[in-house]
């Protein structure tokens, strides 16, 4: 039996695999500039690309919309595979959207294995 819900589209959580709860008002392309994150700061949930597994851009967006105040739903979209997922938390994600093709090579275990990212959070670490 499969961990990952029956649609297309999975959520991967600190809990585990969920199926696609709501849209995003928007979906901003890794190339962003910085500049035009603030027209986004009043969005409930942003998804943010990530066009291949090498494009880290879509973590140093993340970052900086939570430096500048945003406390919405953050999404990372695309190829992101369960290694990054303790990254994409850390830098203020609060879900990923997996591929069903990644899903079905790294089920729903190999993320949870991951869910442990503020344990290995050196940043949080350091402040107590």
């Amino acid at each position: 039996m499969s961990s990952q819900p029956e649609n297309d589209r999975i959520i991967a959580r600190d809990d585990g695999f969920h199926p696609v709860d709501a849209e995003a008002d928007v979906t901003l392309p890794p190339d962003t500039a910085p500049d035009e994150l603030v027209d986004h700061l009043h969005r409930a949930l942003i998804a943010i690309e990530f066009p291949v597994f090498s494009d880290g851009r879509g973590f140093s967006l993340a970052r900086l919309l939570r430096d500048m105040g945003y406390e919405g739903r953050l999404r990372a979209v695309g190829r992101l595979i369960a290694d990054q997922y303790a990254m994409a938390r850390r830098v203020g994600f609060d879900e990923v959207e997996v591929a069903p093709d990644i899903a079905d090579r790294q089920p729903q275990d190999q993320w949870l294995a991951r869910a442990d990212w503020r344990e290995w959070d050196h940043r949080s670490r350091l402040a107590g």
